[in-house]
């Protein structure tokens, strides 16, 4: 009797000592198990958008370093999404420093703008919204939106269906892909824009185009590792394949002398006058 009773209780310990003994064996910490991993999406978006108004509990140090890194070394900014998955059961970010900070880039970029298309002050006005609500913003939530609809209904593992990927996740993979290519494209290329993209030269589309390229190929290669770094999903390779599409697209504008960056101010222009 007293060795079924023991039998009994190893039974009921196992499931949590074979936990402890997994997560041992982890270089990641421990989930947490306080209240906050068990809140539910609208109330961690609601906690995120609230801190939007308390800069002093943002931490902006570590806000720099992920926009640094994303340079640098994209590897590492996904890597620590992952130990925020294991600490807080979530992958998406719960301090909006990040959010923040694009936003004073996007203000300093806009500002760059004004003196590139010698903008009046009401047109800069317009611009700083555009790009601010439009461009970064409505864009971004439309992005994640698909991107989690998608990734949700055909990357999701067999085994995994009773989990999904958070839309919060998306919203930042985007914003992280967003980032380098609003400092190329947005302060980088206005360097050349007057004294060389802008030229008719067959150099100058060569040129303005091939910063598109990286761009857009940069973000997409982020945007891969976002996803790929989800263990829930599958098949995120896919997502390469628009590099290939993008190379062809971007001998094709030579081919028939199509300046990208040209194209763009003059949308740019057109759209706040």
């Amino acid at each position: 009797m007293r060795k079924s009773s023991t039998s009994s209780y190893h039974s009921v310990r196992s499931p949590s000592v074979n936990a402890n003994l997994v997560f041992q064996t982890s270089p990641l910490p421990v989930p947490s198990t306080s209240r906050y991993g068990c809140f539910s999406a609208s109330a961690k978006r609601y906690k995120f958008l609230r801190r939007l108004l308390k800069f002093h509990q943002m931490d902006f140090e570590f806000a720099f370093w992920q926009t640094i890194n994303l340079f640098i070394s994209p590897q590492k900014v996904y890597r620590n999404f992952q130990y925020r998955k294991q600490s807080k059961s979530q992958f998406a970010r719960d301090d909006p420093a990040f959010l923040v900070l694009l936003g004073v880039w996007i203000c300093i970029t806009s500002i760059a703008f004004k003196f590139v298309l010698d903008l009046h002050f009401v047109g800069f006005v317009k611009f700083l919204l555009y790009t601010l609500f439009v461009d970064c913003i409505a864009v971004s939530v439309v992005v994640a939106s698909v991107s989690w609809f998608v990734l949700n209904r055909y990357f999701r593992k067999p085994q995994c269906l009773n989990e999904d990927v958070e839309w919060g996740y998306t919203f930042d993979v985007h914003l992280n892909a967003y980032f380098p290519s609003l400092i190329l494209l947005h302060l980088v290329q206005l360097f050349f824009y007057h004294i060389f993209i802008s030229q008719d030269w067959f150099l100058s589309r060569v040129f303005g185009n091939l910063l598109w390229v990286i761009s857009i190929g940069y973000y997409v290669y982020i945007t891969f590792l976002g996803y790929s770094s989800v263990p829930i999903l599958q098949n995120v390779k896919v997502i390469l394949y628009f590099l290939p599409v993008l190379i062809l697209l971007y001998l094709l504008s030579l081919a028939i002398g199509f300046n990208v960056t040209v194209a763009l101010m003059n949308f740019y222009v057109n759209r706040v006058i």
